[in-house]
C-alpha cells in the first residue's frame, strides 16, 4: 500500500533540508510551525537566485527550527538566528527569466552569508506580494501559487525509482546515492518505480488530493553530495540511457 516516507522542507532555496514528522499543506507548500518550503533565497548584487549548481557549500548551509523560530548554521560561523521581523525594505529578484519583489533581510543577514559561501549575496524573503504561479502549460486551468521553488510548489518522488537508478549505478561499479540528492518534499514508499510518472492523484486521508502535473528535468543538482558540499559523480549519463524524453524536457533526463 502506498505511504508517506518522509517529508522535507528548504526554509532557504538550495540549502540543507529540514526533515518532518509531520508539516502542513498550503497553498504554495509544506510549512512546520510557520515556516514555509522555500520561503528564503539568496541572490546575488543583481538579483539573480543563487543555487548549489553554481555555489555546492550552499548545501552545507544548515537550518533549524526551534521554538524561539529559525537559526541557521554553517561550518566555521556562529549560530545565526534568523528574524522575519527584521526584513527591512522591498527589492527586486529573478529566477530564471522572471522577475518579481521580496523582502531584503538587511546587511547583517548579508555580511553572514557572504562569509559563509565566500561570495557576495544577500538573503531575501517571499512575500504575499511575490505572487509567482506554476506554469500554465502543465497545470491547465488551475492557477497555483509557489514561493522560491524553480517551478511547482512540491516536489515528490518514490523510492523505488531511486532503487532503480541505483541498480544501475551499482552494476556499473559505482555507489548508490542518497534520496537526499534528489531534494524531494514528499518520499512515497510501497508504490513501482516511476509510478508517479502515470499517475493522476495522490490521495492523503480523506481530505487532500495531490494532482502531479509535471516530471522534473534533472539538472547536475544530483552530483552534488550533500554532507561535504562538492561534486561527485554524475548520475545523469545513467539517467540519459532510459529517462529521456526529448518531447517533454529537451535534453534533460528526468527523475
Amino acid at each position: 500500500m502506498p505511504s508517506i516516507l518522509s517529508l522535507s522542507i528548504y526554509p532557504i532555496k538550495s540549502c540543507a533540508g529540514i526533515a518532518l514528522e509531520a508539516a502542513t499543506l498550503t497553498e504554495t507548500g509544506l510549512s512546520f510551525e510557520g515556516i514555509h518550503d522555500r520561503e528564503w533565497m539568496l541572490v546575488n548584487q543583481q538579483g539573480q537566485f543563487l543555487t548549489q549548481r553554481e555555489f555546492p557549500k550552499m548545501a552545507l548551509i544548515r537550518p533549524e527550527i526551534r521554538s524561539d523560530g529559525l537559526y541557521i548554521h554553517a561550518p566555521g560561523m556562529p549560530a545565526l538566528s534568523l528574524n522575519p521581523q527584521e526584513d527591512t525594505s522591498t527589492t527586486s529578484v529573478t529566477i530564471w527569466e522572471e522577475n518579481f519583489p521580496a523582502l531584503d533581510c538587511g546587511q547583517a543577514m548579508a555580511d553572514w552569508f557572504s562569509k559563509a559561501l565566500d561570495t557576495p549575496c544577500r538573503l531575501v524573503r517571499s512575500t504575499p506580494q511575490t505572487q509567482r504561479y506554476a506554469s500554465q502549460k502543465w497545470t491547465g486551468d488551475k492557477l497555483v501559487a509557489t514561493r522560491f521553488s524553480d517551478g511547482y510548489p512540491i516536489l515528490l518522488t518514490a523510492t523505488a525509482s531511486l532503487d532503480d537508478l541505483n541498480q544501475k549505478l551499482e552494476k556499473q561499479g559505482r555507489s548508490a546515492l542518497p534520496m537526499n540528492r534528489f531534494r524531494a518534499n514528499i518520499v512515497l514508499d510501497g508504490i513501482e518505480a516511476f509510478e508517479e510518472d502515470y499517475a493522476e492523484n495522490f490521495e492523503i486521508g480523506s481530505l487532500i488530493q495531490l494532482r502531479p502535473v509535471k516530471p522534473c528535468p534533472r539538472c547536475p543538482m544530483p552530483s552534488i553530495d550533500q554532507s561535504t558540499g562538492e561534486f561527485g559523480p554524475d548520475p545523469m549519463d545513467i539517467l540519459q540511457t532510459y529517462r529521456a524524453n526529448p518531447w517533454l524536457m529537451a535534453a534533460s533526463p528526468l527523475a
